[in-house]
């Protein structure tokens, strides 16, 4: 299948289950609140060394927030609920708390229900004091420019993660413009979040590796330099490859973020450099979820 001259491979992207949580952070200032959000979505970009998958969803105005004040919606995905759990006391204990100003509270209102401020008030040393409002039960933490704020738990939904796009260009120029395109439209949507570095990944991975230690390893089939030396998946006119990997609350979620960034790639078009779209897929062994990009096109239209 072949648009604005870039080709879409008849493949699809494999995702599987994750749990996910929304925190909204707020503060004095907006600057302030991006300051923890930045924190405490900090090296999350994959599960496989990192323990959990994060970012920043939105920005949120005050009207939007339960204490008026401005603030940003983060999602937190991980493997299990314990883990996620785990997750989300050591970054709001070390990234929130910590910064001038702010509060969280739960971002979601159904699901199960995990620890937010419920075990983070100890720091308080006795001086912590809880409020019910509406049957929702918030800590306020004595700290030194005032008093620290934390819904008592947030709520740990089903979701899922590894919904991705290959895009291969002639250059690197090219595959950063159409990776950066695609990322501004994914980016948009609710729901979503896009875990690596300006929503990009180079170093996409394949399960094993000839190295017993390690459980993945560089995606060779894709890498341009190993061309000619493995079964490779490219063309020798391919000299850039870049990935986008997307987790979604659901897999509505994640099928449209892919649908924006497929639709904004072939945009571009193979004048601007693009000459393929691909997806990272193990056979339907990883995950339960397939995104095949030629259906995804195909809903797409009218």
């Amino acid at each position: 299948m072949t648009h604005n001259g870039v080709v879409v491979d008849d493949t699809f992207a494999e995702a599987f289950p994750m749990k996910a949580t929304r925190l909204l952070i707020t503060a004095h200032t907006l600057q302030w609140a991006r300051h923890a959000a930045l924190a405490a979505t900090g090296f999350a970009t994959s599960v496989i060394g990192c323990g959990c998958e994060a970012g920043i969803e939105t920005e949120l105005s005050p009207e939007h927030t339960p204490d008026g004040r401005p603030g940003l919606a983060v999602l937190l995905f991980a493997m299990s609920g314990k883990e996620l759990a785990k997750q989300i006391e050591r970054r709001v204990g070390q990234c929130v708390l910590t910064c001038p100003t702010t509060a969280v509270f739960a971002g979601l209102a159904d699901g199960e229900a995990v620890a937010l401020g419920k075990n983070l008030r100890f720091f308080g040393d006795g001086w912590q004091i809880s409020k019910a409002i509406g049957g929702v039960r918030y800590w306020r933490v004595p700290v030194m420019d005032g008093e620290f704020v934390a819904q008592e738990t947030t709520a740990v939904v089903k979701a899922v993660g590894g919904g991705n796009l290959l895009l291969l260009a002639r250059d690197t120029d090219s595959a950063l413009a159409a990776a950066s395109a695609a990322v501004a439209e994914m980016q948009r949507l609710p729901n979503v979040i896009l875990p690596f570095p300006g929503g990009v990944v180079r170093s996409g991975s394949k399960v094993g590796s000839k190295y017993a230690s390690l459980g993945a390893s560089t995606n060779d089939a894709f890498c341009p330099g190993l061309y000619g030396l493995v079964e490779s998946r490219l063309t020798a006119e391919t000299r850039c490859v870049l990935e986008i990997v997307i987790d979604g609350l659901t897999e509505a979620d994640v099928g449209t973020a892919m649908r924006a960034g497929l639709r904004a790639g072939i945009a571009l078009g193979a004048a601007r450099g693009l000459l393929r779209i691909s997806a990272g897929n193990y056979g339907g062994k990883l995950g339960p979820y397939h995104f095949h990009l030629h259906q995804l096109l195909a809903e797409a239209t009218p």
